[in-house]
């Protein structure tokens, strides 16, 4: 018996099987091509030879028959790795189907050469045969017709065909050759057929796909249909060549690439990330940072767009992200970089651009002056990301000197805590690594001298870690600095920090007066001068060293002098000079000072708040100043020069009611009464009500306080000036004021008439208030009757809900004197303002009133009134306003049942008065009111929602009798 090595066929037998189709066969050369049953289909094509219906149905009927047979086969008997190599073709059966069908194909293509149907149905054949059985996938929803080209490279991934099986491009190789011969006949005949073109494409991207085949031969096809189909169509081709490309790799995808690129540079992002990716070819960062950085630089001038939506600064930070991966393959050497700055420096040459952003020249790229132009100088707000990412490209070279050297050149020149954040950081981490790094190296050096060396350079860098990290307050002071010079605060926090170094403090006060510009300045400029002159007052920072009183002065001076945006600052400096002397006990000095300071020009009109004049210019009319110095005459001064002080205020008009009243009070204190009443009265004139209130208020008391009775007149007619312009809302207090006078000093009959008056000027808020003041001295001057006429005034006047309360007092009153009637009907008339829903202490004081003073008339008349008030408010607005009031309050009960009569309205009145208890309800001769069901309807009152009445009182029927 063979053994299984005898019995497995050789490469050798097996590529002898090949070329089965080429010569094309023919019944002359292959005599198993027909067979009896094809006679009769041969005859019908020999007698209709240009007939494409009878040619295409016996191809049709052809195919279906093997396609049938092979199914039905037998397995071949031939191994499992031997089937796999020869594929669609292991069994005799297949072979001679592909012959047979290959003959027919071919005798109907001698009829028809240019028919696409035909060559498309017989290359789909030739391609079942050899690259194998195709693989079907399920697509989703709809393509786009035309889509950009990196989307169409996605899903031409995707869609790309593949197959199941195939025929070894070793073994098989003639049979691939034949195939590739037939595509090229039928390419022949119909050159500008896009789907032929696609289809010949295909081939290339099978896996057994013969090299010959698949490398050169098919990037000379993909070049030829570019040559021969019309650009409209390139789009199909270009999407298979850069897949094809990708798949080959090297060389031959930066050439295709670079190709495309010329004609549609959108997928230069996707480029850039192929020629970085490691799994389709050895990487090429020199080439994508250069494409990369020509991105941005097209971006940032308007000339390109991206396709992924990145901004100019996001393509930079890609440029960046490679020249930190790759620093050795995409940057310069330290030593060519020093000397293309030098270049730089002394001749002005620059850097080609052109150069940097051509993918094909060899020379790599400055990233220094890159950065510094293309980044740091347009990307301002980004400076902490760039300055990183240039000091990690630096130690990632090994060149730690020269990344401390791009961290502290980048610290001292960001503006946003930000961004000194983000580079502070990374410096910190960079010292921290590189001390570890020494530290793991010294452990493991063997050499005594290399340690010694590498000691002393670890503690050289400790020590200068500890001092960044000491500096980190100054360094972020440095740049809110940098961010505005002017902010004062931030000088004075750099003051602060040097604590106790008098020499840095004296030169950080210095450098901050030469750089602050006044009129751009934030708030407190006058701080710094005065600050600064009282660190020369107390003898420096530290108070060890000695006064010196003349600098402080000659800083003071200095401060005089500068143009302020406001004038209350200046007004602070001249404050604190006089301060100073003060404190020196210098009193005549300081009183220079603010004469100094106080000097009137000849030329008085000049306006306080006229930006466009100097601070000094204005400096006369500062009340804040003024201030200063009169509170300074009053102090030390005598009272002439305080009184020659206050007028010089109110002679420039300046003065403000606070300063009337000071001065006032100055005279009063020194005995000057007369004369304090006279400022009083050119205070009142200088100023209009509500500020002139006060001052009478004070003016008008201070003078009662003095005369008392004596100049009685005089203060009558102080009081009238004071109310002939007071408004409404102030002349209250004075009105009780002028009442309060004639009771104590005056007659009670004009204070009578002075309340009387007072509640027709008031405003409404006030009148209640002061009728209750006006009828309790009625009352203790003339008796309880005297009121009454006060009593109805009032009710004519006051609003409704305190007309109400009123009403109650005066009810109240009459029962006190025993005038029941009149209190009846008082609340009788009150009764109308008063919902009982809302108001219900009003409904049950008359209650109780009724039960202790009426009779069952007068209480059923009460009962009546109340349920016609309730039904007037029921058919108003304020219904709904009651309804939630008393919601509120809890006040509100449970419905009764709505099943009573709809016809009786008396019984549906009978229930909302609370009849459900008892009969309540007594129908009057006369009303007051509308009755519900004269106004609205029977109809209307049967859908009233029925009320409880919570006052009502049982009366028997035996009390009728």
């Amino acid at each position: 018996m063979p053994s299984v090595a005898e019995r497995k066929p050789s490469v050798d037998s097996l590529t002898g099987l090949f070329p089965l189709t080429l010569p094309v066969p023919s019944p002359t050369t292959n005599t198993e091509l027909l067979t009896i049953k094809d006679l009769h289909r041969e005859e019908d094509l020999l007698r209709n030879p240009h007939s494409f219906r009878a040619w295409w149905s016996a191809l049709h009927s052809s195919r279906e028959a093997y396609t049938s047979q092979i199914k039905t086969e037998p397995p071949s008997e031939l191994p499992e790795e031997v089937a796999a190599l020869i594929g669609p073709l292991s069994t005799p059966l297949r072979r001679i189907s592909l012959q047979r069908l290959t003959y027919l194909y071919e005798s109907a293509l001698v009829h028809f050469p240019g028919s696409f149907k035909l060559w498309k149905s017989y290359l789909a054949m030739r391609m079942s045969y050899v690259l194998g059985t195709p693989v079907v996938k399920k697509r989703a929803g709809g393509k786009k017709k035309l889509p950009e080209m990196k989307d169409a490279l996605e899903e031409e991934k995707e869609d790309l065909d593949e197959w199941k099986g195939g025929l070894d491009g070793i073994v098989g190789w003639e049979e691939w050759r034949s195939l590739v011969a037939t595509f090229e006949r039928a390419l022949m005949y119909l050159p500008k057929l896009p789907r032929l073109w696609l289809m010949y494409i295909s081939i290339f991207f099978h896996p057994s796909c013969p090299p010959r085949i698949s490398y050169t031969h098919a990037r000379h096809t993909f070049d030829r249909a570019l040559r021969t189909l019309p650009p409209s169509l390139h789009h199909k081709i270009w999407v298979r060549y850069l897949l094809w490309s990708e798949t080959r790799g090297g060389p031959t995808m930066v050439a295709v690439y670079r190709r495309y690129l010329v004609v549609d540079p959108s997928v230069t992002e996707y480029f850039t990330r192929l020629l970085l990716d490691d799994k389709v070819s050895a990487p090429r960062p020199l080439e994508a940072a250069k494409l990369l950085l020509s991105l941005a630089r097209k971006a940032a001038r308007g000339e390109y767009t991206s396709p992924e939506g990145k901004s100019p600064y996001q393509l930079l930070g890609d440029w960046l992200d490679v020249v930190e991966a790759y620093p050795e393959e995409v940057g310069l050497d330290v030593e060519q970089v020093v000397e293309a700055n030098d270049k730089m420096d002394t001749e002005g040459e620059k850097t080609s651009d052109e150069e940097d952003e051509n993918p094909q020249s060899p020379r790599k790229l400055n990233i220094d002056q890159i950065i510094q132009n293309d980044g740091l100088a347009t990307y301002k707000d980004q400076a902490g990301r760039l300055w990183t990412g240039l000091a990690t490209y630096w130690t990632k070279r090994g060149e730690f000197d020269r990344a401390k050297d791009t961290f502290e050149r980048g610290i001292s020149t960001v503006l946003t805590i930000r961004d000194f954040t983000q580079i502070f950081d990374a410096y910190a981490e960079f010292c921290e690594s590189l001390i570890s790094a020494m530290m793991e190296g010294l452990a493991d050096e063997e050499d005594e001298e290399e340690a010694a060396e590498m000691e002393a350079e670890l503690d050289k860098r400790m020590k200068e870690f500890e001092e960044l990290m000491d500096r980190r307050p100054f360094l972020v002071n440095e740049v809110l600095i940098r961010r505005n010079p002017h902010d004062v605060q931030e000088w004075e926090k750099r003051v602060a920090l040097w604590g106790e170094d008098d020499e840095k403090v004296a030169e950080t006060y210095t450098k901050a007066l030469e750089t602050v510009n006044p009129r751009k300045a934030t708030a407190n400029l006058h701080r710094l001068y005065v600050n600064f002159a009282k660190y020369y007052e107390e003898g420096g920072a530290s108070g060890t060293a000695e006064p010196d009183l003349d600098s402080a002065r000659k800083i003071l001076e200095k401060a005089t002098k500068v143009n302020f945006k406001a004038v209350e600052d200046l007004a602070e400096i001249w404050c604190e000079w006089a301060e100073l002397e003060i404190r020196q006990e210098n009193y005549d000095e300081s009183i220079r000072v603010m004469q100094r300071a106080a000097a009137i020009p000849k030329n008085t009109r000049i306006n306080y708040h006229d930006h466009t004049l100097s601070a000094q210019a204005r400096l006369f009319k500062s009340l804040k100043l003024w201030s200063f110095y009169v509170d300074l005459e009053e102090s030390i001064g005598s009272v002439e020069t305080a009184k020659a002080v206050y007028d010089k205020i109110l002679e420039l008009r300046i003065a403000n009611a606070q300063i009337i009243v000071n001065y006032a009070a100055f005279l009063e204190e020194n005995d000057y009464f007369e004369e304090s009443f006279k400022v009083y009265e050119r205070g009142v004139e200088l100023f209009t009500f509500p500020i002139s209130f006060e001052i009478w208020n004070i003016y008008l008391s201070k003078f009662i306080k003095r005369f008392g009775g004596s100049k009685l007149e005089r203060a009558r007619d102080l009081f009238e000036q004071a109310l002939e312009k007071c408004p409404a809302k102030s002349c209250k207090p004075l009105f009780l004021m002028y009442a309060q006078m004639e009771e104590d000093h005056g007659l009670a009959k004009r204070a009578m008439s002075i309340f009387d008056r007072a509640t027709q000027v008031v405003q409404d808020e006030d009148k209640f208030e002061m009728f209750s003041i006006y009828i309790a001295k009625a009352t203790a001057n003339y008796g309880l009757p005297a009121t009454r006429p006060i009593y109805e005034r009032a009710l004519e006047v006051l609003p409704n809900a305190q007309a109400a309360e009123m009403c109650l007092r005066f009810a109240a009153l009459e029962r006190k004197l025993g005038e029941i009637d009149r209190a009846r009907a008082i609340y009788a008339h009150a009764s109308q303002f008063c919902d009982p829903r809302v108001n219900p202490k009003f409904w049950s004081e008359w209650n109780s009133f009724e039960i202790d003073t009426g009779s069952e008339d007068t209480f059923r008349e009460m009962l009546r009134i109340k349920r016609s008030v309730q039904a007037q408010f029921n058919t108003e607005a304020s219904y709904l306003a009651a309804q939630t009031m008393a919601a509120r309050q809890g006040t509100r009960k449970a419905e009764e049942d709505a099943e009573a009569e709809a016809g009786d309205a008396m019984a549906m009145a009978d229930k909302q008065a609370g009849g459900a208890k008892g009969p309540a309800f007594v129908a009057a001769k006369q009303t007051a009111l509308p009755r519900l069901e004269e106004e609205n309807g029977e109809a209307q009152v049967g859908e009233a929602a029925p009320v409880v009445n919570t006052d009502e009182i049982h009366i028997s029927d035996e009390e009728d009798m």
